[in-house]
Parts: C-alpha cells; sequence; structure tokens
C-alpha cells in the first residue's frame, strides 16, 4: 500500500517545461520550480551553449535541457507529446526594443512564429495542461493612468508590435479552442542576471566605476522617462501562481509604482556618496523618436486572482544591484 501512494504522487507531481530557460526569467523560473519540488524540462536553440546563469544560480546539471528548433512544428509537437508536461511556460524571445529597431524580422520571428507554432502544436495534441506567455508592458506605450489588461494597445516598436500579436493569438487559442493559455504582462524587472546593455546596469555598472575612477563619465539619452521597475525573482513567484490558477485570463504583473529615470541615477550616485551630475552626461542623440515617457501598470486583478503582489521597492532594487555589482555576486 505504501509503495502505491508514493506512486501516486509522482503521478502528481507537477512536470514544467520551460522554453528559453536560459535566460533571466527562465533560470530564475526553473530554480524557483526545483524548490517547489517540480520535475523541471528545459529547452535551447542548441546543444552546445553555456549556460552561466544556471552556473551563478547552482541550478547547472539539475534537470535536462532539450535542443529544439521552435521555428518547426513537428519539433514541438513530438517534445510535448514525448515529455507531456504539466505546465508550460514560455520566455522564449528577442527581449531588447533597441536590438528590435535594427533587427525587426528576428525579432517578430522569436516572438509571434514561436507562440503561433507553441499553441498549434498544443491544439492539434489536445493539450490540456497550463501554458504561460510572457507578455511586455511596451504593448500599451505611454501610460499615464495605470494599466490594466483591457487598457488599450499602443505599441511604439517593432518588439512591441510583435508581443500584441502574440497576445492577440493566445486569447483566439484561449476562446476558440479552449486552451488553458494566458499572458503575463510583465513590467521592466531587473536582477544580476540582465544583460548589461539595459539602461539600468548600464547606470549601476557605470555609477560603481565611478567609485573607482573619479574621471570616469556616463552617457545616456532621455533621462526624463519613468517606468514601473520591478524585482525579477520576485515577479517569477508571480508567474508560477499565475500558472497554477484555475481560470485562465491575462494577468498584469508589476509593482503600481513608477520612477523617472534621473531618480533611479540620484539614488544609486548618492548610495555610493556621489554627485550624479559630475558623471552623466544627458546625450539628446540617444533619443528615441518613439520613445515611451512613462509606464505604470495596476496589479490589483492579480492580487484579487492570486494573492501575490510585488514588495520589493525600488530602494532595494538599487542596493540589490549595486551589491551584487560590487561584490561580483549574483545574490
Amino acid at each position: 500500500m505504501k509503495s502505491i501512494r508514493q506512486s501516486e504522487l509522482l503521478i502528481m507531481r507537477p512536470k514544467a517545461l520551460v522554453i528559453g530557460c536560459s535566460g533571466q526569467d527562465g533560470s530564475y523560473l526553473c530554480k524557483h520550480l526545483l524548490g517547489h519540488g517540480e520535475k523541471v524540462i528545459g529547452t535551447s536553440r542548441s546543444n552546445n551553449c553555456t549556460f552561466k546563469n544556471h552556473l551563478l544560480l547552482g541550478i547547472n546539471d539539475k534537470f535536462p535541457i532539450k535542443a529544439i528548433n521552435l521555428f518547426d512544428l513537428g519539433e514541438l509537437k513530438e517534445l510535448l507529446i514525448k515529455e507531456n508536461p504539466t505546465h508550460i511556460y514560455n520566455f522564449s524571445a528577442q527581449s531588447s526594443v533597441g536590438y528590435s529597431f535594427s533587427n525587426p524580422i528576428e525579432t517578430q520571428k522569436s516572438i509571434s512564429l514561436v507562440t503561433i507554432n507553441l499553441l498549434e502544436a498544443c491544439r492539434q495534441i489536445s493539450y490540456s495542461g497550463n501554458i504561460f506567455f510572457a507578455g511586455s508592458s511596451e504593448v500599451y506605450g505611454n501610460t499615464e493612468m495605470a494599466a490594466k489588461v483591457e487598457f488599450p494597445f499602443d505599441p511604439q516598436n517593432p518588439y512591441a508590435i510583435a508581443k500584441v500579436e502574440s497576445m492577440y493569438l493566445i486569447k483566439l487559442y484561449r476562446e476558440i479552442y479552449n486552451l488553458r493559455a494566458a499572458t503575463g504582462v510583465l513590467f521592466p524587472h531587473e536582477s544580476p542576471l540582465r544583460n548589461e546593455n539595459f539602461i539600468i546596469h548600464k547606470i549601476i555598472a557605470g555609477a560603481v566605476e565611478c567609485t573607482r575612477n573619479k574621471s570616469h563619465k556616463i552617457t545616456i539619452g532621455n533621462i526624463n522617462i519613468e517606468r514601473d521597475w520591478g524585482w525579477a525573482e520576485e515577479y517569477i513567484k508571480g508567474v508560477h501562481k499565475m500558472n497554477n490558477l484555475k481560470i485562465f485570463k491575462d494577468q498584469i504583473i508589476c509593482t503600481g509604482e513608477s520612477t523617472k529615470l534621473e531618480e533611479f541615477i540620484n539614488i544609486t550616485f548618492n548610495k555610493l556618496n556621489l554627485n550624479w551630475k559630475e558623471h552623466v552626461i544627458v546625450d539628446k542623440s540617444l533619443f528615441r523618436g518613439k520613445d515611451i515617457n512613462k509606464s505604470i501598470g495596476d496589479p490589483s486583478q492579480m492580487f484579487l486572482d492570486s494573492n501575490w503582489k510585488a514588495t520589493i521597492k525600488i530602494d532595494q532594487i538599487i542596493e540589490r544591484l549595486l551589491e551584487s555589482k560590487i561584490n561580483k555576486s549574483p545574490f
């Protein structure tokens, strides 16, 4: 009788397929799921990848990673049939807004084509599990008031346009084919695993360098933009909760508070006992023609549905990023 119970527990154990398991969000999610005792399978475009983030988080070799071409519908179907995951998380995409202007076709394929392939693969095999797609606040453009899910779309760049298409496809397949699929609209979220070409990490790295070299300068663009910044590892807990809800619908994952980039810079340099105005050069040639002035979300529905809310404030985010950069640690 005891062995039967153990077998039943093994069958009931959640099994997650994390598509895009090597980036910031995918890596934190894999660590979080493993900590919850879930089986995890990751995907990669190649067998020869070096999973730097996994090494930093101590999860390297803790779960299998399958090489797959996400543009190949047949490969996706084969993987889903073979592994039969209870939950799917899709974090696979080109995620840089700036890069999307110079490489719009690659950006479009990595988001929209992968979305339709995954949805269609799930439809064709009658997949009955839960599917999370990572969305972006960029779909709303400027938001003078906090955006709810139904806030009008106003994409300002190729990346955002692809994310809008992805959201419409997910909604269509959910409503017509009854797939348990939903988009989590993630507002900007930071961590030490974030690629350093993002502006926040350029500021953090530059500020730390200014403590070592008093003549060091940082050249950036528009410092008047305002964003709803959160902590990536905390957002991932929200993602996990969202993909385990009984009722599937799109959700906003954010803090509900916004900060001007100038204030972010000021707080960062103050913590290092520096005057930012002595080190930061604002270059108007770096301003984007279609830049979003303000982006803030309303996380109230997510709290009502899942009891999740962000608790890590901008001051703590800056402290953690500075500590990580100074100590060369992911934590």
